[in-house]
């Protein structure tokens, strides 16, 4: 029954008009009449049970939009990020959907369900190389989790690509029946450059998610279709060296994010399975082991 509801939603999301709907969201996100905004944060919060305490300006009246309070930074001490060169943090709070190995180009998605490296980063081989035989987590960010990404380790920041795409709901219950969901929806692909080989870091857009925002790219809207394009992050006046938990961008509105090792960068935690709770900063991996 569980999944015939899954297939049903799925259903529904192909006959509903997504780019519409998210168009509409964004708007609606960013009214500034205070009667309007406050109802939306108001309800917000108590629907999806969101604690406030944590919020780094009064709720509701401290945002001026429904987007500014979605987006919201945190009070300074909320998150503790993990220390050590050795250790790659958590980039966001969420639930693990899947993690594991890239087994044969390919990453595990839910179960018996899997898709191409090469269709989630949708550029050349030498990226899908880097990362072929190494190690990924998939992290869902849900309607009440804090929607900044941070930077699981130190290092350079050298590639941002946005690849166009659909925009299905990232939910437990389409990555279950919808193949290839990640590689099919919008996305963001970021590289960073490490002393143990680097990472990648994919933001994928979802339904109703208005844009992904970076402090080297501003705000990116969603294109449905085009080519991938390389986005021109060194003419930015951000610096490019990344402290581990500085801020990678944020969603405006809930999706996913996918973190990506190289083989033999190292090992993730033992306990990291689909539904896992985790929170921005806390150790993801160990690094500098050499992975089978």
């Amino acid at each position: 029954m569980k999944r015939l509801r899954a297939r049903l939603f799925v259903g529904l999301q192909y006959l509903l008009p997504r780019y519409l709907m998210t168009a509409l969201f964004y708007r609606l996100s960013r009214v500034r009449q205070p009667a309007i905004k406050n109802l939306l944060i108001r309800g917000f919060t108590r629907i999806f049970d969101v604690d406030t305490a944590e919020a780094d300006n009064p709720v509701p009246d401290g945002y001026p939009t429904f987007n500014a309070f979605f987006t919201r930074a945190l009070v300074p001490g909320a998150r503790e990020v993990a220390a050590g060169d050795d250790v790659l943090a958590c980039p966001a709070d969420g639930k693990v959907s899947e993690a594991g190995v890239v087994e044969r180009g390919r990453l595990l998605q839910a179960k018996g369900i899997d898709y191409a490296l090469e269709d989630l980063l949708a550029t050349d081989l030498d990226d899908v190389e880097r990362y072929a035989g190494g190690r990924f987590v998939t992290i869902y960010l849900a309607p009440h989790n804090y929607h900044r990404v941070h930077a699981p380790a130190a290092g350079r920041l050298t590639a941002m690509r946005y690849v166009p795409g659909e925009l299905f709901s990232v939910n437990d219950a389409t990555a279950q029946v919808l193949p290839g969901l990640f590689a099919r929806n919008e996305r963001l692909v970021c590289h960073v450059d490490t002393a143990f080989g680097g990472y990648g870091l994919v933001f994928v857009g979802a339904l109703n998610v208005g844009s992904i925002t970076t402090p080297w790219t501003g705000e990116i809207r969603p294109r449905r279709a085009g080519v991938v394009q390389e986005l021109e992050i060194a003419k930015s006046d951000v610096t490019l060296e990344l402290a581990k938990g500085d801020l990678l961008g944020w969603f405006n509105m809930g999706s996913s994010v996918i973190v990506l090792l190289p083989r033999g960068a190292g090992e993730l935690r033992d306990d990291l399975a689909h539904g896992l709770a985790v929170r921005m900063g806390e150790p993801l991996a160990t690094l500098g082991r050499s992975a089978p």
